[in-house]
């Protein structure tokens, strides 16, 4: 079921965390975060609507890195009911697809719960002071890869945040998969 992600909180603070990461590390977020901002995206290895701008995520990934921009990944979605989202197979995806950021696994889901992800992905765009400044969508692909040619939504926020420390008033929310939660 595709759901939409709410509008940006302007200013508020990203909640910490410490994950295990598919690399064997465990990050918290002040490993990850940048010194001029900091993307959290909450994505799965299942989900059509990542699949479709996975390459598209690493890509800008690691431009906004050379821009000071910190950069992790989070999958919450429970693999009892979505095995392809267990940490095995998260560990698999992230050397398959070379991910040059952190894939943490919030197994407990108290992360997604902490920064109120509603689905992947889910993009979480914070200024050099852990303030959110971004929650939209990476391009105009949905559940299919938008042209090569789409204004890069998620790449300009982060841009202006790392040149102004501000993200732009009028944002597109992203669309996705809910996340999978587990029963109570």
């Amino acid at each position: 079921m595709a759901t939409r992600t709410p509008i940006c909180d302007f200013g508020w603070r990203a909640p910490d965390f410490t994950l295990p990461a598919t690399d064997g590390k465990t990050y918290s977020l002040s490993d990850v975060a940048g010194e001029r901002g900091t993307l959290i995206v909450f994505i799965c290895n299942h989900c059509p609507y990542v699949l479709a701008i996975l390459d598209r995520l690493i890509r800008d990934a690691k431009e906004l890195q050379s821009m000071g921009v910190g950069v992790a990944a989070i999958c919450s979605n429970d693999a009892t009911t979505h095995p392809a989202d267990s940490f095995e197979n998260m560990a698999t995806m992230a050397q398959e697809r070379g991910f040059p950021f952190p894939y943490l696994h919030d197994e407990d889901q108290s992360v997604a719960r902490a920064y109120d992800a509603v689905c992947t992905p889910d993009f979480f765009g914070f200024d050099a002071n852990l303030g959110l400044q971004y929650r939209g969508r990476l391009d105009a692909s949905r559940a299919r890869p938008a042209d090569a040619d789409v204004r890069r939504d998620l790449f300009e926020a982060m841009k202006a945040v790392v040149e102004t420390g501000e993200g732009p008033r009028d944002q597109i929310g992203s669309m996705g998969c809910s996340i999978k939660w587990k029963a109570a």
